[in-house]
């Protein structure tokens, strides 16, 4: 492996105990103003200190994130296609490596949908990716995108990752399930977790240490760190399994502690009689439709 490459991936995976924890901003590129990621600026301030890498598209970094950060970033160039159009999985390559270089990414992101009509399209894509990295010594993530016909279960799993790195990838992203295990040792490339869609603090904590136990090297969370009350608290938390061998009762402690704090001005301020009644009804018609997205 030449050195920028093995520089690059020491910066995502940190080499003293091959963890990884990377914050994922990237949704807006098909989802659009993602709840609670409308001003992504603001979502990633006070959140970029605390996670090893994070992942977003060219114009996040260019407008969101202070050009001064030594946080590496995990550019996603791919795209196409948006939560109102007819198929996700048809998506194409949408960023320039010269950009990529420009934007001094440390690696390059983009999904694959095997199984999905656009299959064909984005394995071959990602074939085309590596090739063109390669020159440059730049690693390339693959997302192991699901779509609605896709179940996440091992096997199926086991067959988009080793696809993903059968095609030279050197990391894959993908989702936990039962018999995690197997995904992991039929995939010869460090896996990454997923955090999926938004569920209870403990649980998500639960995924994480589930997920460093069957073998992944870290987790890419986004919305069940900043669509929690605490983002804060919520990825410290994250990153004390992560990195600090917590178990998930004393991370999920160390969440509730750092929380009791964040939480007394807020909750003040929502006592106030007119912030009550015009936050409860805003608050459930904004759930709904995200709900089922």
């Amino acid at each position: 492996m030449e050195w920028g490459l093995e520089n690059r991936i020491a910066s995502i995976i940190k080499p003293n105990n091959n963890r990884a924890l990377m914050l994922a901003v990237d949704h807006g590129y098909f989802l659009g103003p993602t709840e609670k990621l409308e001003n992504p600026k603001k979502v990633i301030a006070p959140l970029l200190k605390h996670c090893d890498s994070l992942m977003l598209t060219r114009g996040v970094q260019r407008t969101s994130v202070p050009a001064t950060t030594s946080t590496p970033m995990v550019l996603r160039v791919s795209g196409g296609s948006s939560i109102i159009g007819d198929d996700l999985s048809q998506e194409d390559i949408t960023v320039s490596i010269e950009d990529a270089i420009r934007l001094n990414a440390s690696a390059l992101a983009m999904s694959i949908f095997v199984g999905s009509k656009y299959e064909y399209q984005t394995i071959v894509n990602l074939g085309k990716l590596v090739n063109e990295a390669a020159k440059y010594g730049l690693p390339v993530l693959a997302v192991t995108a699901v779509g609605k016909e896709m179940g996440k279960d091992a096997r199926y799993l086991s067959l988009a990752c080793r696809v993903a790195a059968e095609q030279g990838a050197h990391i894959v992203k993908t989702y936990y399930c039962d018999n995690f295990e197997k995904v992991v040792q039929s995939c010869p490339v460090p896996i990454i977790v997923a955090g999926g869609k938004k569920i209870p603090e403990r649980d998500a904590l639960q995924l994480t240490y589930n997920a460093i136990k069957g073998g992944a090297v870290g987790v890419d969370m986004g919305r069940n760190i900043w669509q929690s009350d605490n983002p804060v608290a919520m990825i410290k938390a994250v990153r004390s399994i992560v990195h600090g061998n917590s178990n998930v009762d004393q991370a999920f402690k160390l969440y509730k502690k750092l929380s009791i704090g964040n939480n007394k001005p807020n909750q003040n301020k929502s006592n106030k009689p007119n912030q009550n009644k015009s936050n409860k009804p805003n608050q459930n018609k904004s759930n709904k439709p995200k709900s089922t997205s």
